[in-house]
């Protein structure tokens, strides 16, 4: 099986992880999402809850026209009590936190939050589901911690260490692995790959001035 693990649209307000919808910029990178996956054979199309996940499985969707279907255990990790702060906010209330995160010695969970392994143990369930589905191209539209985090489980990562796998990911970009069902292993096939956005500057994360998390 191959599988598309699609970062969210662009949302539109700044604050960690708050519940909102696609800002204008962040509805574009989702049609042209959509049109250049048009010819991937995407068959069903999986999104978080979360309403930026929503939304941009919708908008990429009228390329195709296949069945949607919302899993909770695929929404954003939980970042606890950063949640609903800026940028600044976060600097200023968890820079001790932040220091320890960035040593990777361990995979902390965020202040009364989760971790990357929390976030595995909630959605590998529902991931294997998918992979014996029998279908043969599926597209899961989701969050840039929710893909990392996968990617170092599958890899065999140090979960530790997931902050390696690319500081930006791009809003509307695209990582694939594939799923051998005889060896029963995923391998990545793609990472980040947002070509389909490159002639658009404003639509890059380097744009937006925001942080990762």
């Amino acid at each position: 099986m191959r599988i598309y693990f699609i970062r969210h649209g662009r949302q539109c307000d700044k604050r960690c992880n708050v519940d909102v919808a696609l800002s204008e910029e962040g509805i574009h990178q989702a049609k042209l999402l959509g049109s250049r996956m048009k010819e991937f054979g995407v068959q069903k199309v999986y999104s978080s809850d979360m309403i930026r996940a929503k939304q941009t499985a919708e908008y990429a969707n009228q390329y195709w026209n296949v069945e949607h279907e919302i899993i909770p255990e695929f929404r954003e990790i939980s970042f606890g009590k950063m949640e609903g702060k800026d940028d600044d906010e976060i600097q200023s209330l968890f820079a001790d936190f932040k220091k320890e995160q960035e040593k990777m010695e361990y995979d902390l969970p965020y202040p009364d939050g989760e971790s990357a392994m929390d976030v595995v143990k909630r959605s590998m369930p529902k991931l294997m589901e998918i992979v014996n589905s029998g279908l043969e191209c599926v597209a899961i539209v989701t969050h840039g911690v929710w893909i990392r985090a996968m990617i170092a489980y599958i890899l065999g990562m140090d979960m530790a260490k997931w902050r390696l796998l690319g500081v930006a990911f791009e809003n509307g970009s695209i990582t694939q692995v594939d799923y051998h069902s005889k060896k029963q292993i995923f391998t990545l096939e793609k990472l980040n790959d947002y070509a389909h956005l490159e002639a658009y500057k404003e639509l890059l994360r380097s744009a937006w001035n925001v942080n990762e998390n």
